[in-house]
């Protein structure tokens, strides 16, 4: 008579550890297919959350967020190398970042009805923060003034040929925009390079441009959580106040900072340095907004994605290199006596 134990040994089912290899194989490639399958399609949903993300701060601030934080990673690593390896590769890139500005800000100009004349205004930027960082200091102011002369020259030589009937209102305001131009762009620019002449220099532009750039960064998360309470909504629609609380406070912490680890200065001097340069970044953020507004443009140009154009991303960094350079002065014989 068979045995019942035979039979019930039969009835159970085979484990992993029997089935065949072909089975085992099959299971190996169907699990591991799942697991492929749940992690693209978490990538896919991650993007798309991504995305969604990107195209609402987009819609708010017309900047594409990925595309700017790119660039800016990009800009930020070529700045930080040259300046503390290879000093002059700065002023080389300085002298390529003004002649982008200067052009922009001609083109805007001329599209404006302005007799803005481009070769002498790229040679000029050229000379000027050269001779910023490779001469002495009334070299520059020489080159200032020289090219300011060349300036007004070429433009009077320039309609005097051109015999278009243009007014005398028209050619002095042609000049002085001309002027301005090199004003506002290489001089402001070239503080930098005075700066960076100096003993260690190149830890002072190294730490105002990341204080400007902290506070940029401060002022657009801050504002774009936070703002509610408008700055100067005639000039710039998006700048508020909380924006601006938010770029005073990290600017004044990342002095600080600054001032203890890069500058050996103390903290307070860093940051008053903070303090100082979140006002002038403020300050040349509207500045630039003003001549856009009365350009009647959005961005000077469209060559940096998610930024704008050059101008959209020096018009912090321009009149703060100057106060960089005033507070040098001011806080070493300062910290020095006392």
């Amino acid at each position: 008579m068979p045995d019942a134990r035979d039979d019930d040994q039969r009835r159970v089912p085979p484990t992993a550890d029997d089935a065949s290899p072909g089975e085992s194989s099959a299971s190996f490639r169907h699990r591991l297919t799942g697991a492929r399958d749940d992690l693209e399609h978490r990538v896919d949903r991650a993007r798309d959350q991504l995305d969604a993300t990107n195209e609402r701060i987009k819609k708010r601030t017309g900047r594409d967020l990925f595309a700017a934080i790119g660039v800016g990673v990009l800009a930020g690593a070529a700045v930080v190398a040259s300046l503390l390896f290879v000093k002059w590769a700065f002023a080389i890139l300085a002298i390529a970042i003004a002649a982008l500005g200067v052009f922009e800000l001609a083109r805007a100009l001329q599209a404006r009805g302005r007799r803005i004349d481009i070769v002498p205004q790229l040679v000029g930027a050229a000379i000027i923060i050269s001779a910023a960082y490779w001469f002495p200091s009334a070299v520059h102011w020489a080159a200032v003034f020289s090219t300011l002369a060349i300036i007004i020259v070429w433009r009077v030589v320039a309609q005097m040929t051109a015999l278009d009937g243009r007014v005398y209102a028209s050619i002095f305001a042609d000049i002085v925009v001309g002027c301005f131009v090199q004003l506002y762009v290489p001089l402001l620019a070239s503080s930098a390079l005075v700066l960076l002449r100096q003993d260690n220099g190149e830890w002072w532009v190294l730490s105002f441009i990341l204080v400007v750039v902290v506070a940029d960064t401060g002022a657009y998360a801050s504002g774009l959580a936070f703002g509610s309470h408008k700055m100067a909504p005639r000039i710039s629609p998006g700048k508020t106040w909380e924006g601006f609380a938010g770029a005073a406070i990290i600017s004044i912490v990342t002095g600080a900072l600054a001032g203890a680890f890069l500058l050996d200065i103390p903290w307070w001097g860093g940051a008053l340095f903070g303090a100082a340069l979140v006002a002038s970044a403020t300050m040349g953020d509207l500045g630039e907004s003003m001549i856009k507004r009365d350009l009647g443009i959005k961005d000077m140009s469209s060559w940096l994605p998610g930024h704008g154009g050059v101008l959209d991303r020096l018009d912090s960094i321009l009149p703060s290199a100057v106060v960089a350079l005033a507070m040098y002065q001011l806080l070493l014989p300062t910290i020095a006596t006392g």
